[in-house]
């Protein structure tokens, strides 16, 4: 995804639905799965350490989830917002409160109004591995991120953006040739 759609695409969340903007958030700014989101408990989140353990992921084993930042403070705001309401989940369905979200509907609507298409939610995931991949962040750290258990996978998921590469390559060749 490009700088460009990812500002649409939040926008027009922001826009469409502000709950979706913030699972949005939470998928580019944590790299998680859209089932380990929708998971999401209350008791599951630390605000205090900036983490959530995830109990329900893809290899069936528990790991923590950094969360901070504009994330983070988009969970605290929600957290005040819906604090009467006393769900147990995060993102409850709002017909059935003790079920997940099913956002497929107004997913669809934000990538329409966005101007974005073939684009599936899971596509979040590769786009925050190739931002931390051009963040720096080694192979390792980004399986770590992630909950993969092997470097391969990683690879499957982080791409770089043409003009990141670009930019490696001139400055290799400054370092390499000078200015």
């Amino acid at each position: 995804m490009s700088d460009e759609e990812r500002e649409r695409l939040l926008t027009a969340a922001q826009e469409v639905n502000p709950t979706l903007h913030m699972i949005i958030v939470l998928a580019l700014a944590t790299g998680a799965r859209r089932g380990e989101i929708m998971s999401l408990e209350w008791k599951d989140i630390d605000f205090k350490a900036g983490s959530a353990t995830l109990h329900q992921t893809k290899n069936a084993e528990k790991r923590a989830m950094p969360i901070v930042g504009y994330a983070m403070d988009l969970l605290k705001e929600h957290r005040e917002t819906n604090r009467q309401l006393k769900d147990k989940l995060v993102f409850p369905d709002p017909r059935d409160r003790s079920r997940p979200w099913s956002f497929e509907a107004t997913w669809r609507k934000v990538k329409r109004e966005a101007e974005i298409e073939d684009f599936r939610f899971h596509d979040l995931r590769h786009s925050a591995a190739s931002y931390l991949a051009m963040g720096g962040a080694s192979m390792a750290e980004i399986a770590e991120v992630l909950g993969h258990k092997t470097l391969a996978m990683v690879k499957r998921y982080s791409h770089l953006s043409e003009h990141h590469v670009s930019g490696v390559v001139s400055k290799m060749n400054e370092q390499v040739f000078g200015a």
